[in-house]
């Protein structure tokens, strides 16, 4: 199961700096491409603002 980016997201950059496989992309908000994402966590975990969870 691929992690999603809610719109509590800051656009800080922490989590795309974080990714091991690239799957974060920048924007207003930024978004996480479930192809690519391997259902780490390392994102979640370092997002300041808790926007980032596992999709539902």
């Amino acid at each position: 199961m691929a992690y999603k980016i809610s719109n509590d997201c800051i656009a800080c950059g922490t989590c795309k700096d974080e990714c091991p496989m690239g799957a974060i992309s920048e924007g207003e908000h930024y978004s996480i491409d479930p192809d690519v994402c391997v259902d780490c966590g390392t994102c979640a975990d370092v997002c300041p603002s808790g926007a980032i969870a596992p999709e539902a």
